[in-house]
């Protein structure tokens, strides 16, 4: 049997910039869309045969907004994935969209080339919060998005949301999550809001807008998990939440540190024990993919050890969490500091245990970085302890 590879495929155009988004992405920048799709072909074109025995089982159009791009240059590049890859029958194939890029006859042709799985950029059911974020739609075409997306004959919606915008409070943050839920998505994502820097929010920031502080944001967090488990809706990611069997297949693929290849500028891979990523440059991917020039901004063979850290780092982040005989097993690790350092977590209320699977609590998920830091800490000095006298053992100088 084949074995399973995930393929991400970063459109980075949008018809503007959210005033939060550090992704690579362009407003402005339509008529490099032709130059950029011949790109996109040959780039996949080149690396099909480096994944001659693997089964595509998910494809993933991300941006950026992929909607924006055009269903004919979507569809073009599926038809070629299919092809040129081993495209499983049962593939999820994913779109993100915004509401204000979308109209039925667009969504009826995704849906006809194989896309099965739709992520909509709703963020808010406010929309002087979406006004106030740059967000090129209001909630009613959202509402509108989910509608002809029903009556494309979508099964699978997925709808992000954003918590501890400027101004909010729990009670506005409740009111966006109920209105949503009437609109009886598959698949939830809720994100807090990070303040990257150099974006327009962190300017805003910077001059003093305030936004709800840590105790407000987990308040908003915590009723949320809440909220949606009685809705029906099942957490497996600190920030997504699904209904049964509507888990994002794609997106385990990065938490379970499962193999995928991204094309485009900025887009990352983790294929062949090797993780690699593309300059975040259109033009210089452009020119460099058509005219043999260098694209891979960056390219590292991944050691056992940095496997476990990120063994840690990523899974954790899951409610599937770790297993003692995977870390063992798959890293030749020592699990024994970490449990010790999960057991004091459990005590905490911050893990728990099941059998010898080990997750992170929602409260858990609040201090997640600073609890997986510290285990990450433990990993390291454990491993230095077991290295350290091998290395001197095998010293020159000792021997006689």
């Amino acid at each position: 049997m084949a074995e399973k590879l995930g393929i991400y495929i970063h459109i980075p155009f949008c018809r503007s910039k959210c005033d939060y988004c550090d992704f690579y992405s362009l407003a402005g920048q339509e008529g490099r869309m032709d130059d950029y799709q011949k790109a996109l072909l040959a780039h996949l074109k080149e690396t099909a045969p480096q994944a001659r025995g693997w089964q595509i089982d998910t494809v993933y159009f991300g941006g950026g907004t992929p909607s924006f791009y055009g269903e004919k240059r979507l569809r073009e590049l599926l038809r070629l994935i299919g092809k040129r890859f081993d495209l499983a029958k049962d593939a999820e194939i994913t779109v993100e969209c915004n509401p204000d890029s979308v109209d039925l006859k667009m969504l009826q042709a995704l849906r006809r080339a194989g896309v099965n799985r739709l992520s909509l950029g709703v963020q808010s059911a406010c929309d002087q919060a979406l006004q106030s974020l740059h967000r090129p739609h209001t909630f009613e075409q959202a509402v509108q998005a989910v509608t002809l997306a029903r009556q494309a004959k979508f099964q699978n919606l997925s709808l992000d949301l954003i918590y501890g915008l400027p101004g909010q409070d729990l009670a506005s943050w409740q009111d966006t999550v109920e209105q949503v839920l009437t609109l009886k998505p598959e698949h939830l994502s809720c994100y807090g809001l990070k303040v990257e820097s150099g974006t327009p929010l962190d300017y805003r920031v910077s001059r003093g807008e305030k936004l709800p502080d840590d105790d407000a944001q987990a308040d908003m967090y915590l009723w949320t998990v809440e909220r949606l488990e009685k809705e029906g809706y099942r957490q497996y990611e600190i920030s997504n939440f699904a209904r049964s069997g509507y888990q994002s297949r794609h997106n385990l693929k990065y938490w379970m540190g499962h193999p995928y290849i991204g094309f485009g500028p900025g887009a990352h891979s983790d294929f062949g024990g090797r993780r690699y990523s593309f300059i975040r440059d259109l033009e210089g991917y452009i020119s460099g993919v058509l005219e043999g020039g260098v694209v891979i901004d960056s390219s590292d063979l991944i050691p056992a050890r940095e496997r476990g850290s990120e063994y840690l780092m990523l899974r954790l982040r899951t409610t599937r969490g770790i297993e003692e005989w995977e870390y063992r097993r798959e890293f030749f690790l020592d699990f024994d500091p970490i449990e010790q350092k999960l057991e004091d977590y459990e005590r905490h209320g911050w893990a728990e245990r099941h059998d010898r699977r080990w997750h992170l609590t929602p409260k858990g998920f609040l201090v997640s970085n600073q609890l997986i830091g510290d285990l990450l800490v433990i990993q390291e000095e454990a491993t230095l302890e077991k290295t350290l006298p091998r290395l001197k053992q095998g010293r020159p100088e000792d021997a006689e």
